[in-house]
């Protein structure tokens, strides 16, 4: 039976997805640690990829490599650089762009990738999923989902400039470290992906304190997401 991958970078946000899950075993390769089990009626794998793009796709490789996958979501915190984002607001990513990946010197632009263009969309039927979500979260009236574009790059974004020409230059309302690189493996290897983003802090220079203070609530609030999307 197929399985649905799922990808947390981080020890925090992977242990509230486990919190969620039942029935569950691990199994070892490559000395990461991939837990099978449940959530409701759901046969899923969870896995803590590490941070940054080169362990997100090595990651991701493994999980498509070893399991029998129908889709992967990778969920996780991430920095708001839209005005309108708060801190524990959710965000679906519509496309990823990987912000720092740069061929402008042979004509291209500024995030375009050869054989891949400069964003990488969502699974469309996930993302309806999602959005489904959205109207079944909006009744608790304490749920703030945003769709958009999420961006990537090996960087942890404490400069409000550099926030602000990425919000910018791709129109993107998030920075993170991982998603775009496991969209990029997902789309090469034709499995159907979704990213979904909490928000722990906002670029400002003072990141550690906000991203230390909010990683447990705004990971928690991811998986409570998750579990609904998966609850049908």
């Amino acid at each position: 039976m197929k399985k649905i991958g799922i990808i947390a970078a981080m020890n925090e946000e992977m242990q509230e997805i486990k919190n969620i899950m039942t029935n569950i075993k691990e199994n070892k390769i490559y000395n990461l640690s991939f837990f099978e089990g449940n959530i409701f009626s759901k046969e899923c794998v969870l896995v803590e990829c590490g941070i940054g793009k080169v362990n997100a796709a090595r990651t991701t490789q493994i999980l498509i490599d070893k399991y029998d996958i129908e889709y992967v979501v990778n969920i996780g915190t991430a920095g708001g650089i839209k005005d309108d984002l708060k801190v524990t607001d959710i965000v679906i990513a519509e496309k990823l762009v990987q912000y720092d990946f740069d061929i402008t010197a042979f004509g291209h632009e500024k995030g375009y990738i050869t054989g891949i263009g400069k964003y990488i969309n969502s699974d469309k039927e996930l993302l309806e999923k999602c959005k489904d979500t959205i109207q079944v979260l909006d009744e608790e009236k304490d749920y703030n989902v945003h769709v958009g574009i999420v961006a990537s790059g090996d960087i942890f974004c404490t400069d409000k400039n550099i926030a602000n020409n990425i919000y910018e230059e791709f129109n993107a309302i998030c920075v993170e470290m991982e998603g775009a690189a496991i969209a990029q493996t997902c789309l090469l290897d034709n499995i159907p992906f979704i990213v979904i983003r909490s928000i722990s802090d906002t670029p400002s220079g003072n990141n550690n304190i906000t991203f230390d203070e909010y990683l447990k609530i705004s990971s928690k609030r991811g998986a409570k997401f998750l579990k609904q999307l998966l609850c049908n």
